[in-house]
């Protein structure tokens, strides 16, 4: 019999610990990388369906090679949608970053569609099979009773609209976690991809003093140790670096720039 335990979220049990988790996005939706990644240190992982393609074929290769590493996968949706929501959780994603959340209203529509319906709360709209990842393909005990408990939801507030209701979003039964989305609310703001811009700053800021207050963990990304450094001192409970490829590309531009003058130099004395 299998020892996974469905009721429990590995990325809950993350944020028990003393240290803030770090995480990277993963872009190039290969299981290599993403074991690499992994390997490496990286305490959780995001799977981009949203602005990556990656399908769910895709994806479910991918939490198969973070599985046999220490880092905690997470699976950003294309939309808030039932049922892409259900078939990220058929293949064992078991916490869900919910992009693009304006209000409350859509906040329970997302948790509604990662909950099966139970006797005593028929709010659930998660359409149930046997057979799948998710449950172990039958081995996880009682799999179909204990699901609801094991799923953790991050709601992803990307604009000003939603930045104003924070609070009423944070307060809807089942949303475990917000997310700032950066990118979005800088182009929101008319700064796009500006994160540094200090009217950015200051809402981001906010967003965090305020999820402080009220006791509701919540994370974001920043494209350089730097900021995020400069996210952990803004009271962030969980961050992210960059992403897979926007490391390599800057360590591969490094690189290039490093030996190109070698090379062009090279060739300017060359006798032909």
């Amino acid at each position: 019999m299998s020892a996974f335990d469905p009721a429990v979220n590995p990325f809950r049990e993350l944020l028990k610990q003393p240290s803030i988790p770090l995480g990277t996005w993963l872009m190039s939706g290969a299981p290599s990388t993403a074991e690499a990644m992994g390997s490496l240190g990286f305490d959780w992982l995001v799977v981009d369906m949203e602005h990556v393609p990656i399908d769910y074929k895709d994806a479910y290769h991918l939490l198969q090679a973070i599985a046999g590493t220490r880092a905690t996968p997470v699976v950003r949706l294309a939309w808030n949608d039932t049922v892409l929501i259900k078939r990220a959780l058929d293949i064992g994603a078991q916490t869900l970053m919910f992009p693009f959340v304006q209000n409350a209203e859509e906040a329970k529509r997302a948790v509604a569609a990662t909950r099966y319906p139970t006797r005593e709360d028929r709010s659930g709209t998660r359409g149930f099979a046997a057979m799948h990842r998710a449950s172990r393909y039958t081995t996880a005990a009682d799999y179909g009773r204990r699901a609801n408990d094991g799923i953790y939801r991050m709601i992803q507030l990307e604009t000003p609209a939603a930045l104003s209701k924070l609070e009423e979003i944070a307060a809807v039964e089942g949303v475990d976690a917000l997310f700032m989305g950066p990118g979005d609310l800088s182009s929101a703001m008319g700064e796009i991809g500006n994160l540094a811009h200090p009217e950015v700053q200051a809402a981001l800021k906010d967003a965090a003093a305020r999820a402080t207050k009220i006791g509701k963990p919540i994370g974001i990304v920043g494209p350089t140790p730097e900021m995020v450094q400069q996210f952990i001192a803004d009271g962030y409970t969980y961050v992210a670096v960059a992403s897979d490829m926007g490391m390599m590309m800057r360590q591969a531009n490094q690189f290039l720039s490093a030996i190109k003058p070698a090379l062009a130099k090279s060739l300017s004395g060359s006798v032909y």
